[in-house]
């Protein structure tokens, strides 16, 4: 893989400090381990995921599960196998709407927005600031994210196929018959159905066979030839709805820009302020921030740093691997922003902010759709991408369940860094907030320490594996603190990543 010669270089913090819980609102509740990532690359960030970290800017973080009051899952979507569901359906249709009339929803949006808007509860702020003769970092003011979601989860109405088929009076006696009912009068002797006249059909079934014959004439009319008639049981694809939300006749026109936001591209730069300004007026209207909070230096190290190399690997996909924002433009302007990774095995949601005009359109639960999509559409340049990360799943937090939504689905096991189904985990979560969610007691971690010697550690711009460092540096007591952070990144990450040892 392109970009093999780079390292990735990161601070360990620990975690024995509680702060505020952005679920639960416990001011010393939630509990997470922390590092300070100076650069990485992709792969390690695709293996460090995949047990459990997350990173914001450059902060990368990692929930003390058995600790922290609201324990948070990671979760991912099989993006090949997703189907959407009735009510992403309705998400698409409001779009559709409104593109095709400019109309905006009155009400407020059924579908539930993505962890973007319902975000993580957040890291800590990092308490420790390498002073490392590699570089000096500034204080990350790392953003405690709180939740500020609508509804839980869409509500989805039953739809009532309602077969109202027209009353028939019988010409029998001029007998009428209420429908469902008993004669209205006693009707006499009669002959029984006229064979003159074609059998009753169901409502339900006419229509069917309408619609069919209405898409067979239009097909025909575009000189499309029918074989067979249309499989009316095949479900579409995503891809069909969105195409179907996105009339060419449309008023206004949606347009998703992907620019690379790490290094910035020339299309980052030049929407930077723009992108800004939407970050600020959703921060205010959703969060409630002052408008001084939400600044441009806190802009950028929330959002637009990372620390992810950027790869481009011939086996890769068309814009290489890396940090990414995904630019929604309606009617010329941005109205919302998808930030994201782009991973050897996934496409991973960090965050999503919005133009606070356009709430009911429900923009957080269309852009996981679109990013499902796009993930879907990378995977056919490199086959191993097949995955969509939604972040973090917390059952605890009723506000958050609505990820469990986006199936087929899979949460990562705490102890075992394995994927279990969401169906297989739920009951074990309803009854208790924490679970290992592999049942095989059996099944253990593959990436357990085995040796933390050979963890790779940088001291004053030498690499050594941590044994050398020990033996030299015999008065150094983080012996510890070394074979804490080896067990939670995994061994084969502890011997690629480089720990900084001051």
């Amino acid at each position: 893989m392109a970009g093999s010669n780079s390292y990735t270089i990161v601070e360990y913090f620990g975690g024995d400090d509680g702060y505020r819980c952005g679920y639960c609102k416990n001011d010393k509740g939630n509990f997470s381990h922390g590092m300070w990532s100076h650069s990485m690359t992709v792969q390690d960030y695709q293996d460090l995921i995949d047990r459990g970290w997350r990173r914001s800017g450059k902060y990368v973080y990692k929930p003390i599960m058995k600790k922290t009051c609201c324990p948070q899952y990671t979760i991912r979507c099989h993006a090949l196998n997703f189907q959407p569901s009735k009510s992403h359906k309705k998400i698409l249709k409001k779009m559709s709407k409104y593109i095709s009339k400019g109309e905006l929803p009155t009400a407020q949006a059924d579908g539930e927005p993505m962890d973007s808007v319902c975000e993580e509860a957040g890291p800590r702020e990092p308490t420790k600031v390498c002073q490392s003769d590699l570089k000096v970092v500034a204080n990350a003011d790392i953003k405690d994210e709180v939740p500020n979601c609508s509804a839980a989860t869409e509500v989805q109405k039953n739809s009532v196929d309602s077969t109202a088929g027209s009353s028939e009076n019988s010409q029998n006696d001029s007998t009428s018959v209420s429908e469902g009912g008993t004669d209205a009068k006693a009707s006499k002797p009669g002959l029984g159905a006229d064979p003159s006249r074609p059998p009753c059909r169901k409502a339900k079934d006419l229509r069917k066979e309408r619609r069919l014959q209405k898409d067979q004439k239009r097909q025909h009319g575009a000189g499309i030839s029918l074989a067979k008639p249309a499989n009316t049981n095949q479900p579409k694809t995503l891809e069909e709805f969105i195409s179907e939300s996105l009339e060419d006749n449309s008023s206004d026109r949606l347009e998703v820009r992907l620019v690379r936001s790490n290094p910035p591209s020339q299309q980052f730069k030049a929407s930077f302020d723009a992108s800004y300004q939407v970050y600020k007026l959703y921060q205010m209207a959703i969060h409630k921030d002052p408008p001084d909070k939400p600044s441009e230096s806190q802009f950028r190290r929330f959002l637009c740093d990372s620390p992810l190399e950027a790869e481009h690997p011939p086996d890769g996909p068309e814009m290489g691997y890396g940090s990414f924002h995904q630019q929604y433009w309606l009617d010329g302007r941005i109205v919302a922003v998808g930030v994201i990774d782009i991973l050897p095995a996934c496409v991973s949601s960090v965050y999503l902010y919005y133009h606070p005009d356009f709430t009911s359109l429900s923009l957080g639960s269309y852009s996981a759709l679109r990013e499902i999509a796009f993930t879907r559409k990378l995977q056919k340049q490199s086959t191993k991408l097949c995955y969509y990360y939604l972040g973090f799943y917390v059952h605890s937090c009723p506000k958050m369940r609505y990820k469990g939504q986006y199936r087929p689905a899979d949460l990562l096991c705490p102890e075992s860094y394995t994927w279990v189904s969401v169906e297989q985990c739920i009951p074990l979560l309803n009854n208790s907030r924490y679970a290992r969610l592999n049942q095989d007691p059996d099944a253990g971690d593959s990436q357990a320490v085995k040796d933390v010697g050979r963890a790779l550690v940088l001291h004053k711009r030498t690499v050594m594996p941590y044994i050398v460092y020990s033996c030299k540096f015999k008065g150094r007591s983080d012996t510890a603190e070394v074979q804490e952070y080896a067990s939670l990144v995994g061994q084969d990450c502890a011997e690629r990543i480089l720990l900084y040892r001051s």
